[in-house]
């Protein structure tokens, strides 16, 4: 089925088109989910939720950009929703100084597996920032938009969640040998 006629059925409502939606993009959106919450359960919610949002909406996709991408944005903004209300994103700081180890490359030789185990661990605001920044592609001036933060919060926080990234990148190859 072409993206036209996807379209088309999806704006009338069919369930042939939704299912078949569900299904080609369902994992594809349950990993933006996973990214942004830490609990797999409350990813599923998300996605659901925005599928949801995605069928009653679909007569507001202009077919200006890519169909995807908007999709994207629906589950990305229903996680940030989410976390507003379960996880505040209260955009933590360290009480501590985090020092930027050396060895900058550290981050380009994670695996994706590895760096999503590391991302759960950072508090709430960080890994939102690292997310929409490094993973989605968002500026600072859209991330703060969405957020409600100014540029300079979105840039401080994205620079501490690479530094904590990067610390526990070190500390974990300390261990290991």
């Amino acid at each position: 089925m072409s993206e036209p006629e996807l379209l088309k059925a999806l704006r009338k409502g069919e369930g042939k088109a939704q299912k078949y939606l569900y299904e080609h993009y369902a994992g594809i959106m349950l990993g933006i989910c996973i990214r942004y919450l830490k609990n797999e359960m409350d990813a599923e919610e998300i996605m659901l939720n925005g599928f949801v949002r995605i069928f009653q909406n679909i007569h507001q996709f202009e077919e200006k950009g890519s169909f995807e991408g908007w999709m994207k944005r629906i589950v990305i903004n229903e996680a940030l929703g989410f976390l507003r209300k379960k996880e505040p994103l209260h955009l933590a700081i360290e009480k501590e100084h985090i020092q930027l180890p050396n060895d900058a490359t550290v981050e380009s030789a994670l695996a994706a597996e590895d760096l999503l185990k590391l991302l759960y661990d950072l508090p709430a605001g960080y890994r939102t920032v690292f997310n929409l920044y490094a993973i989605e592609g968002y500026s600072h001036k859209e991330i703060a938009e969405m957020l409600d933060i100014t540029e300079g919060t979105s840039k401080s926080q994205l620079s501490k969640a690479r530094a904590m990234l990067q610390k526990r990148l070190v500390d974990n190859e300390t261990t290991v040998y």
